[in-house]
């Protein structure tokens, strides 16, 4: 645990957050379930969400198959990152700290590398589309834009949880009656575009289920770091009541906007995210589609902040788990500076949004997956949500410095997986024999899981529980007893 006594007075005016990856106690707990819905729902309602709808369309499919694919597929993706969600107030701790119990203290870090790729990934696509769209659109420098883009969402990182949410809850209400302006547009033909009849594109099962897994994997991508924008609730929040929340809040904007891309590349025939919500917003209402690419790209920065925050936290986990780590401002500020610069200087290398979208989106879905199949086997199946919280920060504690039971599920999955992967650059012979139906995701999910879940039988349940009442005993401020 980290002393943060006088630590507040050193940051400007205390609103630099001090916490990051050590635990969160009852008395700092301000947070509010009815905030988390708002939150994920703005996280989405962004034109990297439209551009999920462009995918199914580049590959053939009609715009009513897309929106079936985009739909099922986020309900699919959003199930699995909303119980993540409810491990936030139960533990009061960032998500990859809690994952030590599943990997073992050092043996996080295999979870930690593709969470890592994942936020600074989701980065690079956020540039990528938002210097992209904005030349397009204004004209402006797309270098200038992404160096500036990058230094906003550098401060919100640095200044951490409770501006990123206030950030969200204004641009939350900022953003919905211009999206709702132009979704009316959208239904009632003042949009611009052609008519139905003149859309193109069919049902092919090989663009379907690239559709499906491209919208099921935006989702599973924020499980590894949605606990860390639940840990300040109380911890007595009903598992229910947060779950729920984030479900519908994550679910609402893409089941929104990912018709509205599909609609936008059978329509418009737009591969530009931010340049379609232009040309349509502007067919709708004289400057309505110039104000909304801009409110838009506000939402994208912001969600850049949360990425970046995320990393921070990932990146300083890493580094407490090989040399320990005193959580400080400094710390913060150098970790989130070095992701920025790795994120900026790719984004400026790549110029193609939708093949870097979904790309990355895929490689993340492989990486992720037998990830979360492990850690919520774990919390709901196998430890059911009693852990030795002081025990996460310790070396030698109750849970190891390698842990060979989440470690072989989570390789068993991706080995499983490989068969089944469809790629640019690499397709799977299974996958080659489906006619390049991808459903390595699925393949990873079932594998890690069970394999997790048969090891973690052999686990000592009841010698956990002498650990956890001495825990408990500690985070309370009474004297730890000796484990026996």
């Amino acid at each position: 645990m980290t002393d943060h006594s006088g630590d507040t007075a050193a940051t400007l005016g205390g609103t630099i957050e001090t916490r990051s990856i050590d635990y969160v106690p009852e008395d700092e707990r301000h947070g509010k379930v009815r905030d988390q819905g708002p939150f994920w729902f703005v996280g989405n309602f962004q034109p990297f969400t439209v551009a999920i709808g462009f995918v199914g369309p580049a590959l053939g499919l009609s715009l009513g198959w897309t929106v079936v694919a985009g739909i099922l597929g986020i309900f699919f993706g959003t199930l699995f990152m909303a119980f993540h969600a409810s491990q936030g107030p139960v533990l009061g701790l960032p998500q990859m700290v809690q994952s030590r119990a599943q990997f073992g203290y050092r043996g996080v870090v295999l979870a930690l590398i593709g969470t890592l790729f994942t936020y600074v990934g989701f980065n690079v696509v956020d540039v990528v589309i938002i210097k992209a769209g904005l030349h397009s659109i204004f004209g402006w420098n797309a270098a200038i834009i992404a160096v500036v883009i990058t230094a906003v969402a550098t401060l919100l990182a640095i200044y951490g949880h409770d501006l990123l949410h206030l950030s969200f809850r204004v641009l939350f209400w900022l953003s919905l009656p211009l999206w709702a302006i132009l979704t009316w547009g959208v239904v009632f033909g003042h949009a611009g575009g052609g008519d139905a009849g003149a859309a193109t594109g069919g049902f092919t099962l090989l663009a379907f289920i690239a559709q499906f897994s491209v919208a099921a994997s935006y989702n599973i991508t924020y499980a590894p770091y949605v606990s860390d924008y639940s840990r300040y609730l109380p911890r007595n929040t009903r598992t229910s009541a947060i779950v729920s929340a984030v479900f519908l809040g994550a679910s609402a904007s893409p089941v929104w906007l990912i018709p509205v891309g599909a609609w936008m590349a059978t329509r418009l025939g737009a591969t530009d995210a931010l340049a379609g919500i232009h040309d349509a917003g502007n067919s709708v209402v004289p400057f309505l589609g110039s104000v909304l690419a801009l409110v838009a790209t506000l939402v994208l920065v912001a969600t850049m902040g949360l990425n970046a925050y995320s990393g921070m936290l990932t990146v300083i986990t890493g580094i407490d788990s090989f040399r320990k780590v005193t959580p400080s401002r400094r710390i913060r500020v150098v970790t989130v500076l070095a992701l920025a610069a790795v994120w900026l200087v790719l984004s400026l290398l790549f110029t193609d949004s939708t093949t870097v979208l979904n790309t990355t989106l895929l490689i993340m879905l492989y990486l992720l997956v037998p990830w979360t199949a492990v850690n919520l086997t774990d919390f709901f199946f196998v430890r059911r949500g009693h852990y030795a919280i002081t025990d996460l920060f310790t070396p030698d504690g109750l849970y190891g410095m390698w842990s060979w039971r989440g470690m072989t599920a989570f390789f068993a999955g991706i080995v499983a997986s490989v068969p089944f992967m469809v790629l640019p650059f690499y397709v799977g012979p299974i996958a080659a024999a489906l006619g390049e139906v991808d459903v390595a995701f699925a393949v990873g999910l079932a594998v890690s899981g069970i394999v997790y879940w048969v090891l973690s039988r052999s686990l000592d349940l009841d010698t956990e529980e002498r650990f956890i009442e001495d825990s408990e005993a500690a985070l309370a401020g009474e004297e730890t007893p000796a484990h026996g």
